[in-house]
């Protein structure tokens, strides 16, 4: 197994969280009224699921609890091609309902980076750097 197909974010309000990514760029054939949600984006996709039947489908009979608001270890990350692509997609993350964690400014590592969090408290890590370089599908390539 060396891949991630899909990642999935179990969401309090599918229809927010729908119009919330939809205003980021995100691309579906979604409605709102879809029971779930697959965003046709590059590489990995990104699925969103109402939280409790997401817990339901991992443990019917005793669902794992979720406690939105508090860090899980977990960020999500899109990497960009330009300064100035950061500051354009905190300048829509402003204008939505999103909530700013940490304005782009440069990093530790010599990057350029902020950080906010979704309707459901994921945290979201927006970068760039010099140094990267991108695939065929925008998709960072990493040597190492």
């Amino acid at each position: 197994m060396n891949r991630i197909n899909l990642i999935c974010l179990g969401v309090s309000d599918l229809k927010k969280s729908l119009t919330f990514y939809k205003k980021l760029g995100f691309q579906t054939k979604a409605t709102e009224n879809s029971p779930i949600v697959f965003f046709n984006n590059q590489g990995t996709k990104l699925e969103l699921y109402q939280i409790e039947e997401l817990a339901k489908d991992i443990n019917m009979d005793q669902p794992p609890k979720f406690n939105k608001g508090q860090f899980s270890g977990i960020t999500l990350a899109c990497n960009m091609k330009s300064k100035s692509e950061v500051d354009n997609l905190f300048d829509i993350i402003r204008k939505t309902d999103g909530s700013m964690v940490k304005e782009p400014q440069t990093t530790s590592w010599g990057g350029y980076s902020g950080y906010f969090k979704d309707l459901d408290g994921y945290y979201w890590e927006v970068a760039y750097a010099d140094s990267w370089k991108f695939d065929e599908n925008d998709m960072l390539i990493i040597d190492f």
